[in-house]
């Protein structure tokens, strides 16, 4: 475990930087958001962090109170990470830094590594905002599919592949409009009622979009 640095200022904003401030441990909540992961799919899911330092981060992350350990029962072997509530308090702050984030997204570059899931948190901005206020909803998309849990209280908020139950709407799009919406660029029920985004579904969630996107 690195040894605890503080910025030593009586200030709650460098107190929440002590404990969040240090590279990777944001992005270690945002896939952790999903719901407990075991620390082989953390890795892979965070392209370009070596396994010394996502260790290192897992385990300040525990000691600060952030994340909790546990094992699989039988016949699970392996431990997963998961968030504690302290930990899923910082799911308004991922979202102010994606929102205030989205100006200097700008266009893919040929190094960026992207996983569908990580349109997850601005898809479910751009749910609430078409008037999507509870459902799970599944996403399809090319570079693969993610289910969103919206209006969830707790538990997890999306997740990765179809939803292990139907859905209550199902959306398909392609990358491009998916980060139109991420950016704001273009909201979700614009993007219905042109038919950049196909809704299927008999569910609360694909009835509400379908009247938006009208």
């Amino acid at each position: 475990m690195s040894p605890r640095r503080s910025y030593d200022q009586f200030c709650s904003a460098a107190r929440a930087l002590d404990a969040v401030g240090d590279r990777w441990t944001l992005l270690i909540v945002r896939e952790l958001l999903a719901g407990p992961r075991r620390y082989t799919d953390l890795h892979a899911d965070l392209p370009g962090v070596s396994t010394d330092m996502l260790a290192s981060r897992l385990k300040d992350m525990e000691r600060d109170g952030l994340t909790t350990r546990r094992r699989l029962p039988p016949p699970g072997v392996a431990h997963v990470y998961e968030l504690t509530p302290r930990g899923r308090e910082l799911l308004p702050v991922l979202r102010a830094l994606g929102e205030w984030g989205q100006d200097g997204l700008g266009e893919r570059r040929p190094t960026d590594a992207l996983r569908a899931h990580w349109f997850a948190l601005p898809l479910l901005r751009a749910l609430e905002e078409a008037g999507v206020e509870a459902g799970v909803v599944g996403v399809g998309l090319d570079e693969g599919d993610f289910h969103l849990y919206a209006g969830a209280e707790e538990g997890p908020l999306y997740g990765y592949g179809p939803a292990p139950e139907e859905p209550d709407a199902r959306l398909a799009l392609d990358s491009a409009t998916c980060t139109a919406v991420s950016r704001g660029e273009l909201g979700l029920a614009e993007a219905v009622r042109d038919g950049r985004v196909e809704v299927t579904g008999d569910g609360a969630a694909a009835k509400a979009l379908r009247e938006k996107g009208t």
